[in-house]
Formats: structure tokens, sequence, C-alpha cells
């Protein structure tokens, strides 16, 4: 079940192009199994109609303070009061100099008056008007009540104007509203998560180099579920043709010795690490500072390998960490997670089939540490990404509880 699901979402569209953009997270929100109950502001309706948001989320959408549905859970209070999180998309200066000002002279205002849930605001307007003291006055005035601000974004504007504005894309948007609820009551929320993902490329020369299959599919889901958990998440990614998750700090790397360099540093003040990246064993004793030419030789290549470190296996005397490894396995897949589990001072290991896993999108876990063996069924990487991270909050828990000073 999505983490999302049953989730009461308020969202708040007001006068502005970029309102057609929100039409695609309303529907998100909503084939996650939240429920989105959206306001239009007067200015709004101008830009996108009722019915389109209606029929996305299935909902009645919500325009006129007086005239509200007969329903005991929406009303002009009420709607805030029961809402898990409301969405404040695009942000207008208009309604963000209103809602600075206090005023309640309609159903947004109300609602985000009333409101005790978290609230996100993402500004979208033209460059100068971002840039106007006026305008930075009433955003300070927001930050300082402890609402969520996002960043606008850069490029080209509908009036044919380049410059700071933009709305951030749907996609970025629901990250930023995943993280925010996490951050509120989430299980993870005040832990810092590192996760490592994708695999490493150790050069041969300029264009060649040693690699292997890892599509980073797995490591960004645990990325993306721990964030939704309400973790500070740290992503440490080889090179993958994935797009970072939103709300997440991500480090790319590209070698074995720079993901090595980039997880010590993620470490410092971490409370888990989740080691998925698929690390190369060895690396070319040298790489070439030129292309390799073919030329005459057709007797072959001898390429000296040396052997690079064991990242997380370093980590045993970091006795305040939770670490979890990976184990992906051609052949006696117990066996040899189980001797890795030991010899690399893990808390727990998650082994799967590489060739029926690495770059599909879906995998079956076997999960072991000291108490015992468990496994998590085939099935899509982000529903096992989210089972495995509720099987790994287990144990951190228990963890943490026996690590705690008995009480005299």
């Amino acid at each position: 079940m999505d983490r999302l699901s049953g989730k009461r979402i308020v969202l708040g569209v007001c006068g502005s192009i970029a309102a057609y953009k929100v039409a695609q997270l309303a529907r998100n929100l909503a084939l996650a199994g939240a429920l989105v109950d959206v306001i239009l502001t007067e200015a709004a309706e101008r830009f996108v109609g009722a019915a389109t948001f209606q029929a996305l989320t299935g909902r009645p959408v919500l325009t006129d303070l007086w005239a509200l549905p007969e329903d005991g859970v929406v009303g002009h209070v009420s709607l805030g009061a029961h809402a898990d999180a409301v969405v404040v998309a695009p942000a207008t200066a208009h309604t963000i100099a209103r809602v600075a000002a206090g005023l309640c002279d309609d159903l947004l205002t109300t609602t985000l008056l009333v409101t005790t849930a978290p609230v996100l605001f993402a500004p979208a307007m033209n460059p100068q008007m971002l840039a106007s003291p006026a305008t930075q006055a009433n955003l300070a005035t927001l930050r300082a009540r402890g609402y969520t601000l996002l960043e606008p974004g850069e490029g080209r504007m509908a009036e044919h104007v380049s410059g700071k504005g933009r709305l951030p894309e749907p996609e970025q948007l629901e990250g930023e509203l995943r993280a925010l609820l996490g951050r509120a009551n989430g299980p993870l929320r005040g832990r810092r998560v590192v996760v490592s993902a994708g695999g490493t490329r150790e050069p041969i020369d300029p264009v060649r180099y040693l690699g292997n299959r890892s599509s980073g599919q797995m490591g960004y889901a645990l990325a993306a579920q721990a964030r939704d958990l309400g973790a500070d998440v740290r992503l440490v990614s080889g090179p993958v043709a994935l797009a970072p998750p939103a709300a997440v700090q991500t480090m790319q790397v590209e070698t074995a010795l720079q993901m090595q360099a980039a997880i010590h540093a993620a470490c410092q003040g971490a409370d888990i690490l989740i080691m998925n990246a698929a690390v190369a064993d060895f690396r070319p004793a040298t790489a070439a500072d030129h292309k390799l030419k073919k030329g005459l030789n057709t007797t072959g290549l001898t390429v000296e390998l040396v052997m690079n470190p064991d990242i997380i296996a370093g980590m045993a005397d970091r006795r305040e960490l939770f670490k979890v490894g990976f184990a992906a396995e051609t052949d006696d897949l117990l066996t040899n997670a189980q001797g890795k589990l030991e010899r690399k001072g893990l808390d727990l290991i998650v082994a799967n089939d590489a060739v029926a896993s690495i770059g599909q999108p879906e995998i079956a876990l076997t999960l072991i540490d000291r108490a015992g063996i468990s496994s998590i069924a085939r099935c899509p990487k982000p529903e096992a990404a989210a089972a495995l991270l509720d099987a790994i909050i287990a144990r951190y828990e228990a963890w943490r509880a026996a690590q705690a000073p008995s009480q005299p």
C-alpha cells in the first residue's frame, strides 16, 4: 500500500498559467490513494476549470466559501482541521501576500488560517515579482510561521522572459509533499539514512571502463521510501539512467574510491547505512591517459587488476551506525550471504539472486540477521523497498533498545 493512501490532502490552486501542472499532481496523488480536496481561487478558475480537477480526483472541487457540499468533513473550518497536509501550488504573489497578512476572506486563506497540518507553498510568478522586496518580506513571514517553501525554478516563463519563478514539476512537488508528511509523523523522522545505489565504473582509459549491469532501481526506491518515512536521506549514486528522488540529497560518483569517500562523508552523524550499490571488487592498477588503440595488435590486451576497498566492511568499528548490506549472488545464496554478515560486521544483510534481479524491475529478497531468516516475495522494486524499510525499522528499533544503558 502506498504511504499516501488514505491521507487527506488539501490542494490550493492559485491564478497562474502554471496551474496546468498541478492537474498532474492532483492525478498522481489520487492514484496513490490520497483523498484530494482541491480549492480553486477565483483567479485560478480563469486558467484551469473545476471540471478538470473533479475528473482527476473523483471529488468535488471547492471554489466558494459560501457554497460548500453538505459533508460532515468538508467545510470552511473542518476542511483544514481534518487535513494531513495542505499544498499551495502555484502560490502567487497575491495569495502569498494575503496569507502573510493573516486574511481569511476566501476558502483557501480560511483553510490555511485554521489548519495545524504541515503546509507546503510552491511559489510561481514573474521573476521581477519574486524579487520584489514586498514578496521577499512576505515569503520570510511565511517561513517564520513554520510553513515549508520550495525554491522556484529558473528558465523560460510564459510571458517570454527568463529567470527565477517557475513552478517545480509535478514529480518534485509530490516528492516534497511526501517528505513533508514523513517529517511530520514518519517513524524515521529525526534520523539520517545513507543509501548507496547503482554500480561503479573503473576506468581503463578515457573512454573505457569496467562496470556491471546495476540499474540503481532498488537503491533509488529505498532512498524514496526512507524519505517518505521522515528520514533525512543522503543518496550516494553511481552512474545510472534515473532521475534523483525529490527531497533527497544526492551525491553522484563514478568509481569505488569516490564512493568510499562519499559514503564516509555522508555517514557523519548518520543513524542507518543501507549499502545497496554494486561496487566493483576490482579496478585496473593503472588507467591510461589516452585511448588504447588496437593497431596491429591481434593477440589481445592484458589489464592488471587490484582490489577495491570493501566500503561497508571498513566501517565495522562504527558502533553507532546500523549497517545493512546487500549480497547479490549467482549461487549458494544463503551460505555466501551469511558469511558476509559475519565477515563485514553487519546488522542485517539482504540477499538476492543477481541474475534474476540486477537491471530487472522486480526482485525477491532474503533478509538475514543473527536472529534468523525472513523473505520478501518477488514484487516490483518500489514495493520491495517499502517492505524492506519496514523490516529495517523494526530491527533498528530493537537494536537501539539493546544498546540503551539499563536503568538501575
